[in-house]
């Protein structure tokens, strides 16, 4: 792979990972309610997610998908619905109380299969695919590079939101304003989900 292409793949990774997005959302909305060691379980699994859907499309499956309309069409339409019931859980959670018995924690697995349902991922994928692999003699150990250096820019991305949330936290829930701070946080973050399944419907 040459320096011109590395250099690339390092903006495209960078643009993609820490641009705001449903996993960074998530990442944010989790620590600040559950805290930092509850939400990592959910940062571990982004990366895992899209490393194993990213190596499905690496294989000629994310294209298969994408290319018929019923199974992109399922993408869609369960990517939206999931991301419209966590905004849901938000906006019902305005305390930190709430949040622990409003089941708002998202599990390492459903981490990992929200990436499947992210058409975003999806486009990600295929698109690294299609630039840095497809067609190449040196195939395989150019996805040795790539998958690593994906995970690990998904990882950091989603560890500094995570992060920004946990140190809003006690900020938030601050018992002076009585839930306020928390409250309008989390109707911001619905907002963001609500947002993002908007624009994925458009894919």
């Amino acid at each position: 792979m040459s320096n011109t292409e590395l250099s690339t793949l390092l903006l495209l990774c960078t643009a993609a990972s820490f641009t705001p997005g449903p996993n960074t959302t998530l990442s944010t909305a989790l620590a600040a309610n559950l805290g930092l060691r509850r939400a990592l379980r959910f940062v571990v699994s982004v990366p895992v997610g899209w490393g194993l859907l990213f190596s499905l499309c690496a294989g000629g499956v994310g294209a298969m998908v994408l290319a018929l309309p019923v199974l992109r069409l399922a993408v869609q339409a369960l990517g939206v619905a999931y991301l419209l019931w966590l905004a849901f859980k938000l906006l019902r959670t305005n305390t930190l109380a709430q949040a622990d018995t409003a089941q708002l924690d998202v599990t390492f697995w459903q981490g990992v299969m929200l990436q499947f349902l992210n058409i975003k991922a999806w486009m990600l994928a295929l698109t690294v695919v299609a630039g840095w692999l497809a067609g190449r003699a040196d195939l395989l150990s150019r996805f040795a590079v790539i998958l690593p250096l994906m995970l690990l820019f998904g990882l950091c991305s989603n560890l500094t939101y995570a992060l920004v949330g946990s140190l809003l936290r006690q900020w938030l829930a601050d018992p002076e304003h009585a839930g306020r701070r928390l409250r309008w946080f989390n109707r911001s973050m619905a907002a963001v989900l609500v947002a993002t399944a908007g624009w994925m419907s458009t894919f």
